[in-house]
């Protein structure tokens, strides 16, 4: 490869705020007059419109970055289910595929002062082709940025394994979404063991609520449920799910040890939608099956202002969708970015992460 300055940011798991991370850097860069290049190898945000399936990251990055590139381009594998299922089956070409990747590599890395490419959101996605995060960045001879989660001191098992298999690749690694009471204990114990064992840190991000989970409405929304709520706010954030499959008291009793949750049950369950009412941490009723609640539960939700959503779909399509939805996080937009963007500059030395004069 030529000699070109690539960054790659893939990260441990999923949700973890990767994308936000790799458009904030990308935008950082280019609104400080550099020319940056964006690409992701392979889309697995997939959704469907007009018969194609697509990933919404790249037509994000090129409206932030003011790209001309064509999305096949930016996203030269779409790795869906039916990608996967090809490639076990070897109708999918490892060899043509690394060709494909590199090509539109060297296309839109051409006059560029940096090239982001966005890995996924595990370092062994992509393996069957021989395409994981980090045979891409042996190919595009580029530098890794790794976006790790934290919670509890065990965590760095995963973080030092991981670098141990991205080897002297790794650039650094950057912790994202830390809470307050977990910040302490990463800056005072965590960074330096990981930095003793030769691990670099970049640095760390505190959790903020407007980058967590979805809100109501961006839920309602994905799953397509109606909101039969009128006066109820939909700003709330929701990052879990409870499901109320079980009598009322019980179920308030689990409604109460969660927080920051929608609660999932069927239409005709009121004895659960009045438990999940009376729980602080749920912040949303999703009912199932097409079925509409009692008036005396839609009244109440309204006067302790929960939203009520309903949809169709039964209750074990509705949770699959669910988590699909959380596990995505928040829609990605122009604001989400722009706030990233204030907590890296807060919080990392841009210019070391992103090797610009």
């Amino acid at each position: 490869m030529t000699d070109q300055n690539t960054l790659l940011v893939t990260s441990t798991e999923e949700g973890i705020g990767k994308t936000a991370i790799t458009l904030a850097l990308a935008k950082h860069a280019h609104d400080a007059g550099h020319e940056v290049g964006y690409m992701k190898p392979k889309g697995t945000r997939l959704q469907s419109a007009v018969g194609k399936t697509r990933d919404e990251d790249p037509m994000l990055a090129r409206s932030l970055l003011d790209l001309d590139a064509e999305m096949h381009e930016m996203e030269p594998i779409v790795y869906s289910p039916t990608f996967i299922q090809e490639a076990i089956r070897g109708r999918e070409d490892p060899e043509e595929l690394r060709t494909r990747v590199l090509d539109n590599f060297e296309a839109l890395s051409a006059e560029t002062d940096l090239m982001v490419v966005e890995g996924s959101d595990r370092l062994d996605t992509g393996g069957i082709v021989d395409l994981t995060d980090i045979d891409i960045a042996e190919a595009m001879d580029a530098r890794v940025l790794l976006v790790c989660g934290y919670a509890t001191p065990g965590d760095a098992d995963e973080v030092l394994a991981a670098a141990e298999t991205i080897g002297d690749r790794l650039a650094g690694v950057l912790f994202n979404g830390v809470t307050d009471t977990a910040m302490g204990e990463l800056v005072d114990d965590v960074l330096p063991f990981l930095e003793g064992r030769g691990v670099p840190v970049y640095g760390s991000l505190p959790r903020v609520q407007e980058l967590a989970g979805v809100t109501v409405e961006d839920l309602a929304r994905s799953v397509g449920a109606n909101v039969l709520t009128t006066d109820a706010s939909l700003d709330a954030h929701v990052e879990r799910f409870s499901v109320g499959a079980m009598g009322g008291n019980s179920a308030l009793d689990q409604f109460r040890r969660t927080r920051d949750a929608v609660m999932v049950t069927g239409g005709d369950r009121s004895e659960v939608q009045t438990a999940a009412l009376e729980a602080s941490g749920i912040k949303a009723l999703l009912l199932t099956g097409g079925f509409r609640p009692a008036s005396a539960v839609l009244g109440r939700a309204e006067e302790e202002n929960v939203p009520v959503l309903l949809v169709q779909s039964d209750t074990r399509r509705t949770i699959d969708r669910l988590e699909d939805v959380l596990r995505s996080g928040r829609t990605r937009d122009e604001s989400t970015v722009e706030r990233m963007e204030e907590l890296l500059v807060d919080g990392v030395d841009l210019e070391t992460v992103l090797s610009l004069e």
